[in-house]
């Protein structure tokens, strides 16, 4: 019994650590990304403008890796290749100052980090076998990761100054990519090279009604996310937080998003997928509203980011099993890459500018936040629309 569990208990490591190394870099590009821009002489338009470019590579670069992945059938090579590149990209900040070349430093980097999620997800969920309890603990260790970087980096860069920030990032990526040196597949090879070579249309499933308002509702979502991706630590660090209170409270937001994903096994069994969705989304659009009436209070502020739990663990949990049950063992990279990139990469790009545009150097923050709000509010009632018509469709 001892011997059947090691190599279970092996893949759980192999596979919690390359989580917990990846979101610990989000940890850090998420939160102090901008403060690091900031510092360095840019202006709230123009740090908008960068986030914008990264995160539009997000909208091809995913279907393209995983159109790569699925024709070759070697994920693991992609996951490798696309932390490897990822690193080398990064490690130009070390010599970059000026707008552009930092710009294209950032956007090559993101370009090669977004290979890495979207097969390491269809990975995971074929090595548990589509368990979603084992999902979420696996996918909890990210969520750690996040907490540890955040907390770390805010009180770093408060002490030590901005330039820190690339040396976390160049060690937290060189870690991920040992990382994917361990991890292994259970599939042989001779039914990888049957996959390769059967590779199943993906048109029809892309085009059906429940994919589509499901896409355009994800896409609302995280449009509203990009003031508080892109410019959170700029908001809290104008209202005069320290910097381990701004990493504090982001942690907090996280610490919530783990107990959320511990608990997301009992939430299925309970809840529907659209009732999990609409209620996300729907927390989601009052943070939003509440953050620029309260965000002075601290007890308030820390009652906003226990909402994180909904806005992001029970949404992407839901999100990930409607993708893993709508989507075809040979359609899941293709899938996840479409998703990913549409969602991430054009609701991300969109949200990012029309931050950096409406923040003016935080004299529009509280613009920006209802901005927000309203999008993940019109999310929530196209999902609450597509319950009342065709509830059928989502069990």
């Amino acid at each position: 019994m001892l011997v059947s569990l090691i190599p279970v208990n092996m893949m759980f490591v192999r596979l919690s650590s390359s989580y917990f190394f990846y979101f610990a870099l989000l940890g850090l590009i998420s939160p102090y990304l901008s403060i690091f821009l900031d510092e360095q002489g840019f202006t709230s338009r123009q740090v908008g403008e960068i986030l914008a470019i990264m995160t539009a590579t997000k909208i091809v670069a995913p279907s393209l890796w995983a159109t790569l992945a699925d024709k070759t059938a070697k994920p693991l090579f992609i996951i490798r290749l696309g932390a490897l590149l990822a690193l080398v990209s990064f490690s130009l900040l070390y010599w970059f100052t000026l707008y552009w070349p930092i710009t294209f430093s950032l956007a090559l980097f993101t370009l090669f980090w977004t290979a890495i999620l979207p097969q390491l997800e269809v990975h995971t969920l074929n090595s548990i076998k589509q368990s979603s309890k084992i999902y979420a603990r696996v996918r909890l260790w990210g969520s750690l990761g996040f907490i540890v970087l955040a907390v770390v980096a805010g009180e770093a860069m408060s002490a030590l100054g901005y330039q820190v920030f690339t040396s976390l990032g160049v060690i937290t990526l060189l870690c991920l990519f040992f990382s994917t040196l361990l991890l292994t597949s259970r599939e042989s090879a001779k039914s990888s090279r049957k996959n390769a070579s059967e590779p199943t249309p993906i048109f029809n499933k892309l085009i059906e009604g429940r994919f589509i308002c499901f896409f355009v509702a994800g896409l609302l979502l995280q449009i509203s996310f990009a003031p508080y991706y892109g410019f959170f630590a700029l908001f809290l660090r104008d209202l005069h937080y320290s910097g381990l209170a701004v990493g504090l409270f982001i942690s907090l937001g996280v610490v919530a998003e783990v107990i959320a994903f511990i608990y997301m096994g009992a939430l299925f069994k309970h809840f529907s997928l659209n009732t999990l969705l609409v209620f996300s989304l729907g927390i989601t659009a009052l943070r939003w509203f509440l953050m620029p009436l309260v965000a002075d209070s601290g007890i308030w502020l820390a009652i906003i980011q226990l909402g994180h739990a909904a806005s992001f663990a029970i949404y992407h949990s839901a999100s990930m099993k409607f993708i893993s049950s709508h989507f075809t063992k040979t359609q899941q990279g293709r899938g996840q890459g479409i998703y990913l990139g549409g969602v991430y990469g054009v609701g991300g790009a969109v949200g990012a500018y029309i931050t950096g545009v409406l923040w003016l150097n935080g004299q529009g923050a509280s613009n920006t936040f209802i901005m927000a709000g309203a999008s993940a509010l019109l999310g929530t009632i196209i999902m609450a629309f597509i319950k009342k018509q065709s509830s059928h469709s989502f069990s």
